[in-house]
This record gives C-alpha cells, structure tokens and sequence, in this order.
C-alpha cells in the first residue's frame, strides 16, 4: 500500500491542546466491522462482557526534554529517546549546527561528551558528579516532553494528565495515550462486570511521532522500543482465553507488545527491543480488540488500526469521526476497535 492511502483531511481544531476536567469524560466511537456507533468512555465496561480482560502499558513518561548549550554557546535543545546506561543516553538533539562526535555540551548543570550518532539520535555520555543519579538530573530539569502537535506551553497539569493512573516503570518518552482515559471509576466499573486486567511494558519512543517517508509503506523502518512481557501475564491471558474471555488491548502500544511477544504464534514471555510494524495483511494472534485514540494522517498508528480493524472500514470510521467533530490525538477522545476476523 501506498503512504497515500493513509491520508485524511483532519481541521487543526479537532487537535486537542488540553485535557478535559475528567479523564473518563471522553468520548468513545465503537468501530465493530463496518457498524459503527458513538458513545461515551463511561460507556466501556458496558461493551464488554464477564470474563473479559484488559491489558494495558504501565510505562511511565519521564521529563525527557532538556535545554542547554554547546560549549561554543550555540543553544540546544534534547529529546531523551532512551537511557542505556547509568551515565549514557540516546537522544535527539536540535541546534544550528548539530554537534559533531567529541564535542561538549552543558545540560542539567552537567558536561554532557557527544560520543557518536546513531542515524538521527546522540549518543550522549553524561559526566554526572558522585551521589547523583541521571534520573534525578532528568526530574530536577527536564519538562514533559508534550507531542508536537500541542502547540502550547507545558503547564503544571501536563505533570500529572499526560500520564496515566497506573503508571509505573520509568523509561517512555511519550505517553500511551489510550490509557489517559482510565480512572478509579472506570476501573471499578470493569471490576463490577467481572473484567479483570494485566500490565506489559512498552517504553514509547520518540520515533512514534517519526514520519513515514516511504512511498510504499514497507519500505518504512520501524523504530526500536522496549518490550517487556512477563510470564504471569501470559499465564493469566492463556487462562482467559481457555475459558472463552476475549483480550482487549489498551493502546497500539499494548498491541505491539503482545503481538511482539507472540510472534511465533502464541503467546510467550519476551523482554527486549521490538521494530514490530503492523500494516494491512498482518497477522493477530492474541489480541481480540482494543482501546485506542484517534491516530494522525499517514502514521504507522493508524496503519496499526487498519490491519486490525481493515482498512476500508477504518478510514470510514476516521471520516465519520470528523463528521462528528471528535477531539483527536493524545488528548483527544477514544476508540474500541474489535479485529476484523475474529469471534465476538
């Protein structure tokens, strides 16, 4: 398929800059085969049925965004992309001129050594004093690294609303904004209903919000992230499924790590680096439905939903959520997407 084909017309203000008040406020389009109907996030437990099961990404976005200068007093800023080291990074940096292997630039109070390039990321040796961790550096001068698209200043709210509830291992520079939409009401609602619910760990990278260059879409290379599938939550998906419960994934993240983790087929335990890039005629294998937001034009999110859901039916979906003037993007409203080929 063509990177074309993935277009859409979207109006800048449709583009959510803030949160609404409540996280479970939002909206929720179902998109089941061609049928699709409009709802409220408060909605979901209501779609779902006893015996059901949610997995969601608990990756926590870390402060990934620095400003500071080169020795020469060129300013600079940096987007961590992941931290593979206790004193080493990879990382994107924006400046005049981009700063060349050996070079020294001041961040957090710091000497940062450009050490090499890595295609369009640095890799960035921190010169960190004793007692100090680059954590700590990261919490006391980094800002929330907010998508491109959300064209305002970072405020102190973005602290806590561009993160989820049950965020927990540290390492994402983006949100997985699908899981925004839960609070202790939604969650208590799902456990009322018998729908119980896991975690996996994908550390979203800044290569999600990377446009597709390629013409034909299989010639795009996929960015890395980090995987990380437990053996407790395959055992616990294993059991669901036995017992005829369906598996709905919360986010294209969560997708990508269970998918990852079964590409042999089934289900299995898997920590490590994934490029997994799903596009129309990719194979499922776990996955039932998921929970996802709405997904800019031409990215591989979208081209995710596609082969989840089918092409033409998604796009027709993409339309009438227009139409109907849904908030798009990380704070935007939601989708629950059923695949296309599988028994409800």
């Amino acid at each position: 398929m063509q990177l074309s084909d993935f277009h859409f017309t979207l109006p800048d203000e449709l583009i959510a800059q803030e949160p609404l008040p409540e996280r479970s406020a939002s909206r929720l389009l179902t998109l089941d085969g061609w049928q699709v109907a409009h709802r409220a996030f408060s909605d979901l437990p209501s779609l779902l049925r006893s015996g059901d099961h949610l997995v969601l990404n608990n990756t926590r976005v870390i402060p990934a965004r620095l400003y500071g200068q080169k020795t020469s007093g060129g300013q600079i800023e940096v987007l961590v992309e992941r931290i593979t080291d206790a004193d080493r990074m990879l990382a994107k940096v924006r400046a005049s001129k981009s700063p060349k292997p050996g070079s020294t630039l001041e961040l957090a109070g710091v000497n940062v050594t450009v050490v090499g390039r890595e295609q369009d990321l640095f890799d960035l040796h921190w010169h960190i004093p004793d007692g100090v961790s680059l954590d700590e550096l990261l919490d006391r001068h980094g800002k929330m690294p907010l998508p491109p698209y959300i064209t305002r200043e970072v405020s102190n709210a973005d602290l806590t609303r561009y993160q989820t509830v049950y965020a927990e291992e540290p390492g994402a520079v983006a949100a997985p904004t699908a899981g925004l939409h839960f609070d202790e009401s939604i969650f208590s609602a799902l456990q009322e209903k018998g729908i119980t619910h896991s975690f996996v760990t994908l550390h979203v990278g800044a290569g999600t919000f990377q446009p597709v260059r390629a013409d034909n879409i299989k010639d795009h290379v996929m960015h890395a992230e980090r995987v990380s599938v437990d053996q407790e939550t395959v055992d616990t998906i294993d059991q669901v499924k036995r017992q005829g419960g369906r598996v709905i994934a919360v986010g294209t993240t969560s997708v990508r790590a269970l998918e990852s983790a079964s590409a042999s087929g089934s289900l299995q335990a898997y920590s490590g680096d994934t490029r997994l890039f799903l596009t129309p005629g990719s194979e499922f294998y776990t996955v039932d439905a998921m929970v996802t937001n709405f997904h800019l034009p031409e990215s591989t999110l979208l081209m995710l939903v596609s082969a989840f859901a089918g092409y033409e039916q998604t796009m027709a979906a993409y339309k009438a959520a227009v139409d109907e003037r849904y908030r798009f993007f990380s704070y935007g409203d939601a989708m629950l997407v059923w695949a296309a080929n599988k028994n409800k």
